[in-house]
């Protein structure tokens, strides 16, 4: 598991006159030309010669400090060593430092916001009554750092629609300085019930965007028992008919849990006669985290249990011609039959597997874990491949 986010440990000079985050890409040319030294931030390695001309230093432990500008250099520890070319990091005053972008991955989001208008009983990001609008404006800057090649990246949140005009400007932003990167944004498309906010998203007109929003349910009251928000479902449903209304992509998501397993048929029944238009279905596992684990008597329940629930929504899903996806689960808890539309999905920085995978020779087609599934308790029922 990769530490995103932690305290250096040695503090630059400057860090001392700093009030809001500075954002560094990162460089491990020291040949990079001089005018373009100013606008990055040096990552040194091994003892070799220290260039100059870099807005900042960021030196790793095995590479010495010494010949470094002490006010302008910070000291990081062993846990980003994994820092490399062309990735996005912010640096706090108090010592902190966030990875905003890794350049070597596929799996890069940016949280918008930790506010949200849901209280979801799984929420792997709980909710914050905090004005944390420096996010939005960090995101403005990191976009403009990112290598103009980068495959994909993802918005999340909280609700990042919560923000209105500005996420819309957002998108707008993306779109003109990454033309050519595939977005992902996360929401629970309440918003898009409004019809103008739909068509002002429609109109970013964004070649490669898709938004995932989750039902959790076929029946009403049972989707806003878990996220906690009357009437979530009317709107979440008139989202994404606006949404698809004005052409564009929609996944619809659905977290597997003790609330939500028996139900699965009849929401894969559902949505293949109600939703038939949406791009894709991503039927997902539990990610023990956030609330989930406050309220885990509630929500756990072993994917073994469940895998011919799963087994019959895909089947009534794919019957449709639905795009299909089964997410987060390890490949022996789940049926044959999924095995078409099995993805590795979890996101590398919070991958692993148990002990118990050791001796598998199908790893490398599982998806395995998320970390805080292997701290916090697994499935009984793993079997490995021999």
């Amino acid at each position: 598991m990769l530490m995103l986010s932690g305290r250096v440990v040695r503090k630059s000079d400057v860090l001392s006159d700093i009030k809001e985050p500075r954002l560094y890409s990162l460089s491990t040319n020291p040949y990079l030309p001089l005018p373009l030294r100013g606008k990055k931030a040096f990552l040194a390695r091994d003892s070799s010669p220290v260039p100059t001309g870099f807005g900042h230093y960021f030196v790793l432990p095995s590479a010495s400090s010494e010949g470094f500008p002490p006010d302008k250099t910070t000291g990081l520890g062993l846990e980003f060593d994994y820092f490399g070319d062309g990735d996005v990091v912010s640096l706090l005053a108090d010592g902190r430092i966030r990875s905003l972008f890794r350049a070597n991955s596929n799996h890069n989001s940016i949280l918008l916001t930790e506010q949200c208008n849901h209280y979801c009983l799984m929420c792997s990001q709980p909710p914050k009554r905090v004005d944390d609008s420096w996010l939005l404006a960090e995101a403005f800057e990191a976009i403009k750092m990112m290598p103009r090649e980068t495959k994909e990246i993802g918005f999340t949140g909280g609700e990042p629609t919560l923000y209105g005009d500005d996420f819309i400007k957002l998108l707008h932003h993306t779109k003109s300085w990454l033309p050519q990167t595939s977005l992902h944004v996360l929401s629970n498309g309440r918003a898009f019930a409004d019809e103008a906010f739909s068509k002002a998203y429609a109109q970013v007109e964004h070649p490669d965007l898709m938004i995932g929003i989750p039902i959790y349910s076929a029946d009403a009251s049972v989707h806003d028992y878990v996220v906690q928000s009357k009437g979530a479902f009317d709107e979440t449903v008139r989202g994404v008919l606006n949404l698809k209304r004005h052409g564009q992509r929609v996944e619809i998501r659905v977290v597997i849990h003790k609330q939500t397993c028996e139900g699965l048929s009849e929401l894969a029944n559902f949505i293949s006669r109600n939703l038939l238009f949406v791009d894709q279905v991503a039927l997902m596992g539990l990610e023990h985290i956030g609330f989930a684990r406050a309220n885990i008597d509630s929500l756990w329940v072993d994917p073994i249990e469940y895998k011919d629930q799963l087994s019959e929504a895909v089947r009534i899903l794919t019957s449709y011609g639905i795009r299909t996806a089964v997410y987060n689960h390890p490949l022996c808890l789940v049926n044959p039959d999924v095995l078409p539309v099995y993805v590795k999905s979890i996101s590398d920085w919070k991958n692993e597997f148990a002990k118990e995978c050791a001796p598998c020779v199908r790893k490398s087609e599982c998806g395995g874990f998320f970390s805080s599934g292997i701290r916090n308790g697994y499935s009984q029922s793993i079997t490995p491949f021999l």
